[in-house]
């Protein structure tokens, strides 16, 4: 990242150094910029998304979690509100932080920065979890869930701003392949944390076993905190000033209202969120119909994340060549197959091919599902489109959980049959209501009033 500085005078009349963005420059400037770094952003960047999703692993909000809080409560409630934090805290804040990033010169500070605090640190407050679970498991839910809360909501605030700043660094052609590889290496390393959990899961005891698991995943997203750091982010062309508060709330109906793409998209993708409704029951109703052992949900981590590799290595590639939207299509249509299966599986071996499939799903939500709302609008704007997405998205995916709750109270069959069903629809949203945004026209800049 480029770094200016300059001696000014503190308050005590003390010279001192200050950091001050670089100057915006042309397109053409911009550009040159990109590529003069474009490969130690790729190398620094893809060290980030491997060591992360080996850390993330180790706290997999549909297999490992939903364990841990089964061996404290027997609540279905505590059970679905890990889906409401895992689905809806990365997307809900987004909106509310898209104004404080639109324009500025830089936004690596605040993923570096605040990113810490609000996503990193509170990882390592998951471990005292554990540590308490024997002596006073109600005390050790409420930290796990403080914990749990804090890194998804502080993980979406941030979102924006690392969204954008892939954006910056990657062109449009090479994105999804950068994301593709990089979900690829960190799933990959993540079948073998998978792995890993499995032999720590089956050779400890509860809640020592734990422990390790929660320690791992603190310095593993410790470690990929850092590499993230080492981005040099690009100087970007000139932007327009800051809206107001009232000139940014103002202009959000009126994207919504006057782009029919992205408004049919929006539809969609809550569709693909309501969708999801069933998938946080899967280990849960395995366990109890087939009494699966502890290491066999380690099993189906890995089992999950195997999908995953797979999917966003192709992916990845296909979407750099015709668009996000058909990944996002393929992906929306693994998970009502993956449903459909939860609901009719006769035996315990179809649900390995259930994460399979959920895996499948997943890399195309977070590869495309993510990449495709940049493509809506030309940068000056592009933070405002990511957050509408992914906060509308978000009210879906709280809605989600809980809907799967109640119905999942009555058998996990009817949350799994009303999945395969929405998720159909949802596929037929994408397919014949969204038009591919890389091959109609950029949608306008709506100018503030």
């Amino acid at each position: 990242m480029l770094i200016f500085c300059a001696e000014t005078m503190d308050k005590r009349g003390k010279a001192a150094i200050v950091e001050t963005p670089p100057p915006p420059l042309s397109d053409e400037e911009a550009a040159a910029e990109v590529e003069r770094h474009y490969r130690w952003n790729l190398a620094a960047n893809l060290a980030d998304g491997t060591v992360f999703w080996f850390a993330v692993s180790f706290i997999s909000g549909s297999t490992i979690l939903p364990l841990f809080v089964s061996k404290l409560t027997d609540s279905p409630l505590a059970i679905g509100l890990i889906a409401v934090i895992s689905q809806g805290g990365w997307f809900l804040p987004q909106l509310f932080t898209a104004r404080w990033i639109e324009g500025l010169p830089q936004v690596k500070p605040i993923i570096v920065r605040f990113g810490f605090f609000a996503e990193r640190l509170p990882v390592w407050l998951l471990v005292l979890a554990p540590l308490l679970a024997l002596r006073s498991p109600m005390l050790a839910l409420a930290i796990f869930f403080v914990a749990y809360a804090w890194r998804g909501l502080g993980g979406g605030a941030v979102g924006p701003a690392w969204q954008d700043l892939i954006a910056r660094c990657f062109p449009v052609q090479r994105r999804g392949r950068f994301l593709g590889v990089a979900n690829f290496l960190g799933t990959g390393a993540g079948v073998l944390g998978a792995g890993l959990s499995t032999w720590l899961l089956s050779n400890l005891e509860f809640a020592r076993n734990f422990t390790y698991i929660f320690a791992i995943a603190a310095v593993g997203t410790t470690l990929s905190w850092f590499f993230i750091s080492l981005t040099r982010e690009p100087a970007q062309p000139l932007r327009p000033v800051r809206a107001t508060g009232r000139q940014f709330l103002d202009s959000l109906p009126r994207i919504v209202r006057q782009d029919g793409n992205f408004r049919r998209f929006l539809i969609a993708r809550c569709l693909v969120a309501l969708a999801s409704l069933g998938t946080g029951f899967v280990t849960v109703a395995a366990i109890q119909r087939w009494q699966v052992s502890d290491s066999t949900v380690g099993l189906y981590t890995a089992a999950n994340l195997g999908g995953q590799t797979a999917g966003y290595l192709a992916f990845g590639f296909l979407a750099d060549r015709v668009g996000h939207k058909l990944p996002l299509e393929l992906g929306t249509l693994a998970l009502a197959l993956a449903m459909a299966l939860a609901w009719l599986a006769p035996a315990p071996g179809w649900i390995f091919l259930v994460f399979v499939l959920t895996g499948i799903y997943l890399s195309g939500l977070i590869g495309s599902g993510i990449l495709i709302a940049l493509e809506f609008s030309g940068p000056e704007r592009r933070p405002t489109y990511v957050g509408i997405t992914n906060t509308t998205v978000g009210l879906f995916n709280v809605l989600a959980p809980l809907l799967g709750t109640a119905l999942a109270a009555a058998g996990y069959g009817w949350a799994f049959a009303a999945s395969t069903l929405v998720g159909l629809l949802a596929w037929a949203a994408l397919h014949r209501g969204v038009q591919e945004p890389r091959h109609t026209a950029s949608s306008p800049s709506l100018q503030f009033e």
